[in-house]
């Protein structure tokens, strides 16, 4: 019971590409392929950069605040 050898491989290969088909298997390709792209790209922007569009500002708590003291006589 060694390993797989290139007839199971090609065999595997050519069920999977019947049971999916040809056109689906090449979307979910171009897919990850975009999906590695925008996480190489993520991984080569500053942390800065990052860190501004992870943490927008809290505008919920000034309008908070804000309609407290109207509220308040």
């Amino acid at each position: 019971m060694g390993g797989f050898s290139i007839w199971h491989w090609l065999i595997l290969l050519v069920i999977v590409a019947l049971v999916f088909g040809t056109k689906r298997l090449r979307n979910i390709g171009e897919d990850v392929g975009q999906a590695i792209k925008g996480f190489r790209k993520g991984m080569a922007e500053p942390d800065s950069q990052a860190q501004l569009k992870a943490d927008p500002p809290a505008q919920g708590e000034n309008a908070k605040s804000q309609s407290d003291k109207v509220d308040s006589p």
